[in-house]
């Protein structure tokens, strides 16, 4: 079965995520975009792909069925970040987008993401139409139509392009580029071997930075690891920015939507802090105003600099689609996510670790002052805040609704000291303490795993909430 989650259909190469199933999704997203196309011109779609094995020939072949069933269908000519993709749907008017990525999971995946003509993820709505169309093809035997390429190509119906430079041209109207270069910043970029390859290069080489990159050959397995930039993946990072004895290291994962960093000590700074560093910057120095969007698992940094510049702040469950709506109907200035995926304002609705990036790189020039100091700086105003996540998995687990019923009725007064002082169930339990401290537990709905979230004001807290949350969710599935 072929469904979509909150940003696209994954499976594993050769058992799902297969050349036939990939022709029937094709067909079936053809047909969504020709029952909503309107105009006497044509319809058009943007595909993409990243560096996983097959990438680029599953794209060739969606753009094949795409153009079979004459739609105008612009394939890029190589692996491109998922962002850059993303926003070339929206510069060119098409009337929707798909990139072949399976973003930060393991090396055997594979994922079919579906762009909607705003440069974000389609809506939920969108998503279910487009497996009806499916059930009907299945249903009814109905063909699938596959164009040959070469003809295709000469009709124009599949038009190769390069999505990168309307993309670099569109960041430097929101990043300062001059303000990076006047810094001259020693960078490490590391691309993970994802999609992100070159991006930070390309950008900055023109002006003062320094860059270097690793990691950024084409490697369809990315090393044996999961190219999501988190610590225990960044080694590799670490090691380069001491013997280079750079600034500051940046990391993309495996489609470039998701940032992680490295400071000069080789310490991890996580996404929380970008974000938090981010919204203190464009408010504090860029002088812009606007709402804040933060998922339920995200730093209270953010709350405390809403709070200071009086700053609506919404928050919303986990997945980056919940911000996306919110900057499609709201003034938001920035929205983002714990797993790293973060945008601003003016951008398109979607995560951007080419675009963090960059920006983190101007904080740093603007501050003249290493990336410790500013987040010690930071967290001296808004914190102290230390955060931590386990995935705790169990021999089984209750229905979700269940779960979390049970974790609001039986959880205790007390938490690594601490009385909760409200319970909040927008995605999971989220228990909360008077001195900004909270420990969030969220139940999959597909598999005996709970994930485990804390933050706290000190790492010894951290690990104490993330024990005694695990503990509680162990004792509550067994009961």
């Amino acid at each position: 079965m072929i469904r979509f989650g909150t940003d696209g259909w994954r499976a594993v190469i050769a058992e799902d995520f297969t050349f036939g199933n990939l022709r029937l999704i094709s067909q079936s997203v053809a047909n969504f975009v020709l029952d909503k196309h309107k105009g006497t011109e044509p319809a058009q779609v943007v595909v993409g792909y990243d560096t996983r094995f097959l990438s680029d020939r599953f794209a060739m072949e969606t753009a094949r069925v795409l153009a079979a069933n004459g739609i105008v269908t612009w394939l890029t000519r190589s692996d491109a970040p998922t962002p850059a993709i993303s926003y070339n749907v929206k510069e060119k008017g098409a009337d929707a987008g798909v990139v072949i990525t399976a973003s930060h999971n393991p090396p055997r995946y594979n994922g079919f993401k579906l762009k909607a003509s705003y440069g974000g993820s389609a809506v939920a709505e969108d998503c279910a139409q487009v497996e009806a169309h499916l059930e009907a093809i299945q249903q009814e035997g109905a063909p699938v139509k596959l164009a040959d390429y070469d003809q295709s190509v000469e009709a124009k119906l599949i038009r190769r392009f390069d999505p990168s430079w309307a993309y670099y041209e569109h960041l430097g109207t929101l990043i300062d580029l001059d303000r990076i270069s006047s810094g001259e910043l020693k960078v490490v970029s590391d691309a993970m071997w994802g999609a992100g390859r070159g991006a930070f290069l390309g950008i900055l080489t023109r002006g003062r930075t320094h860059v270097s990159e690793i990691r950024g050959t084409l490697n369809p397995g990315f090393g044996g690891i999961h190219p999501e930039p988190i610590m225990r993946n960044l080694n590799d990072l670490v090691a380069a920015v001491q013997r280079e004895q750079a600034d500051v290291g940046l990391a993309t994962d495996g489609d470039a939507d998701r940032i992680g960093a490295i400071d000069a000590r080789g310490r991890f700074v996580d996404p929380h802090h970008i974000m938090a560093l981010a919204l203190r910057y464009l408010v504090e120095v860029k002088n812009q105003r606007g709402s804040v969007v933060k998922t339920v698992s995200t730093t209270t940094m953010i709350d405390s600099i809403a709070a200071k510049h009086g700053l609506t702040l919404h928050e919303t469950p986990v997945g980056f689609n919940h911000i996306a709506d919110l900057m499609m109907r709201d003034d938001i200035l920035i929205g983002g996510e714990e797993s790293g995926g973060i945008s601003i304002r003016n951008h398109i609705p979607e995560g951007d670790g080419i675009l963090m990036g960059l920006l983190l790189l101007e904080i740093m020039a603007y501050h003249r002052a290493p990336l410790h100091e500013i987040i010690e700086d930071m967290q001296a105003e808004h914190g102290p805040a230390h955060y931590g996540r386990i995935d705790a998995h169990l021999a089984h687990l209750c229905p979700k609704k269940e779960m979390m019923r049970r974790l609001s009725e039986q959880a205790p007064a007390i938490f690594a000291g601490e009385t909760v002082a409200s319970i909040s169930t927008l995605d999971g339990v989220k228990y909360q303490f008077a001195d900004r401290s909270w420990l969030l537990i969220r139940p999959s709905g597909t598999e005996p795993v709970l994930r485990v979230y804390a933050e706290a004001r000190s790492p010894e807290m951290v690990k104490q909430l993330l024990a005694e949350g695990s503990e509680l969710g162990e004792k509550v599935a067994a009961n």
